[in-house]
């Protein structure tokens, strides 16, 4: 199977992981933040605020994992390492939707953001035949469930300030040969609904996923961009969950703006401090690769005026899949944590 793959395709896969906030953690996030909605309270016991909105409009989780660990190792005086995880858990980091009541957990992180004066960061990562039976395997059951998937995110956002991720992985596996030819058409009518469906909201911005600079080049995938609908969208994203430098990503990004209408894209920076791994076998490489560090704080102060934002799609964190001795795909590692911290 790999090796039906053009070199570096399958650098590249990523955890969803379950994003469903209890109340009781929501009514703490939305209830936290200053009068003047700049603040952003204590959350778990870890004392974790949100970042000055002038440099990094992006919800901080008060109640995230990273958080929790924080306040776990506190309480146990474990400082040093509590300090370290902080450096997680004080940034923003994306929020990944799982299929179980999407328009609760939409409306719940879209909700608390506002409150704290700030726009959540939603990933939808829920495309039919997701990931083409690897690590990350599943997705709605058809395009049917999908559209009902998308509809609950949207109506839970509302009004509300929110930019999405859309569906890493969905583009780069129709022109990989890894998604089968039989599902193409309905996948780019799906993500071609999901753009529109949320680009009609009133404050909420889509960026579709491209693929990273180590998978191919850009004239692979700027057509099928084009088929799902990337001009109907507000950009498009690199490197979401990947590790390739900053540098090289915004290479990447502005060959591929130039042959789709000049859009803006985001660079996930989350795991790239040290850029991608170059050991072991190339179809490993993006699993768990050890060595890795936390790259560039999230911001919309970036280096290159189409590049809109550095974010923290993938959660540092959080694992690749079972490779390395890590655990499920989108299961919190505390050990990777604190490697990625430490750098």
């Amino acid at each position: 199977m790999y090796g039906s793959k053009p070199a570096g395709s399958m650098s590249r896969r990523r955890a969803a992981s379950a994003a469903v906030l209890g109340a009781a953690a929501l009514l703490l996030a939305g209830c936290s933040s200053s009068g003047d909605g700049d603040g952003g309270g204590k959350g778990a016991g870890a004392g974790i605020t949100q970042q000055p909105k002038e440099a990094d409009p992006f919800w901080v989780n008060p109640d995230g994992t990273a958080a929790r660990q924080v306040a776990s190792l506190t309480e146990a005086g474990e400082k040093d390492q509590a300090e370290q995880i902080r450096k997680i858990a004080q940034q923003p980091t994306g929020e990944w939707i799982s299929p179980e009541n999407p328009e609760e957990q939409a409306r719940g992180f879209t909700e608390a953001a506002d409150e704290a004066g700030r726009t959540a960061l939603l990933v939808l990562y829920n495309i039919p035949h997701r990931d083409c039976g690897q690590y990350s395997e599943g997705g709605a059951a058809d395009g049917d469930a999908y559209r009902s998937f998308v509809d609950g995110v949207a109506k839970g956002i509302g009004d509300r300030a929110a930019t999405v991720v859309l569906e890493p992985d969905a583009v780069l596996h129709l022109v990989d040969g890894c998604t089968p030819q039989e599902f193409h058409e309905e996948r780019y009518d799906l993500l071609k609904g999901a753009i529109d469906k949320l680009t009609a909201l009133k404050n909420t911005k889509v960026y579709l996923d491209a693929g990273n600079a180590g998978w191919g080049h850009p004239d692979q995938i700027f057509d099928p961009l084009k088929r799902a609908g990337i001009d109907r969208a507000d950009g498009f994203a690199v490197n979401v969950s990947n590790f390739y430098t900053t540098e090289d990503s915004i290479a990447y990004g502005k060959q591929l703006s130039a042959k789709v209408g000049g859009k803006h894209f985001v660079i996930d920076t989350s795991r790239n401090g040290n850029g991608p791994y170059t050991e072991g076998a190339p179809d490993e490489r993006w699993c768990n690769p050890p060595g890795r560090a936390l790259g560039e704080t999230p911001t919309t102060k970036t280096a290159d005026p189409l590049v809109d934002a550095y974010l923290w799609v993938k959660r540092p964190g959080e694992s690749d899949g079972e490779c390395k001795g890590g655990p499920k795909a989108g299961e919190w590692w505390p050990e990777y944590a604190l490697k990625l911290a430490q750098g």
